[in-house]
């Protein structure tokens, strides 16, 4: 049996419609486990997307290592009423998980920054996904807990797609993605976070040596997932240099106006600070 095919055999849940995402009048099932450590496996992706894409916002959220996705997305959640996925975080605590088959291919793969295979990361958002909507989070605004009501949802996914296939994939069959928040900085400023980080963690990948070998990943796997989300117009890009509240400050204009959330405010925008022109960013890597 080859790694895909054990893969496939392992990660995956009953592959049946969700209830909470296609129909509203549905009893929701009780189970709320993100792991799928119990689950009896079926072999195959279906052939249309679990979840309806007219209830289920997801917003793939990219950017190199250290460009302040999970930070960003701690404060959207709150304001929001999202629920954040981290793609790096299932795969790191399904490596952890007692009994799994997978764990130390999984801890190979990140420490030597490569990709985790395609069906292992999507089969894990899928069912993370699914426990989501079985289980809708609570709100102290009730607005925001009315998001989450009649099978609708709001997701955040972080540092996902990574790969061309896992975009398509996901967008096949789970649900198709709403658009991309694209955090852009230089690499300096992603060696500099990430090696403060490291000195806490624990996380294997955060090392000089991993580190270099995720931004070289990055630049060739996932840029071209974001280009090809542009072409698409899918993608919402902002300069994650400046301090954090800076940052989420323009996260929250540019979301709001592409959510319908408010009017447009071309002033708002044209304000964020952009790179020098003689700055390595993203795409471009320090010589």
């Amino acid at each position: 049996m080859t790694v895909i095919d054990k893969v496939k055999d392992i990660f995956t849940h009953d592959r049946s419609p969700a209830p909470a995402a296609a129909d509203s009048t549905a009893p929701a099932p009780t189970s709320t486990s993100v792991a799928p450590a119990a689950a009896q496996p079926t072999a195959e992706f279906g052939d249309a997307p679990v979840f309806d894409d007219k209830k289920v916002t997801v917003i793939f959220v990219l950017g190199g290592p250290g460009a302040g996705k999970g930070t960003q997305c701690e404060r959207l959640v709150k304001d929001y009423g999202f629920v954040h996925l981290s793609a790096g975080d299932l795969l790191r605590a399904e490596q952890q998980r007692p009994g799994s088959t997978y764990g130390a291919m999984i801890k190979e793969y990140i420490t030597e920054g490569k990709i985790v295979p395609m069906e292992v990361t999507v089969k894990l958002l899928e069912n993370a996904m699914r426990d989501a909507l079985k289980a809708p989070p609570k709100f102290a605004d009730a607005k925001l807990t009315g998001a989450w009501q009649g099978g609708r949802g709001r997701f955040l996914i972080d540092g996902f797609p990574r790969k061309m296939d896992q975009a398509i994939k996901f967008d096949e069959a789970v649900v198709k993605s709403t658009f991309v928040l694209f955090f852009a900085t230089t690499e300096a400023v992603m060696l500099e976070r990430l090696l403060e980080r490291g000195k806490t963690s624990g996380r294997d990948d955060d090392n000089r040596e991993s580190i270099t070998k995720r931004f070289k990943t990055f630049e060739e796997t996932s840029m071209p997932v974001v280009d090809y989300y542009r072409k698409r117009d899918q993608v919402v890009e902002v300069d994650s240099s400046p301090p954090v509240d800076v940052v989420y400050e323009h996260v929250r204009v540019v979301l709001d106006q592409r959510l319908g959330l408010v009017d447009t405010a071309p002033s708002a925008v044209a304000s964020q600070p952009t790179q020098s022109a003689d700055e390595p960013v993203l795409g471009k890597p320090i010589a």
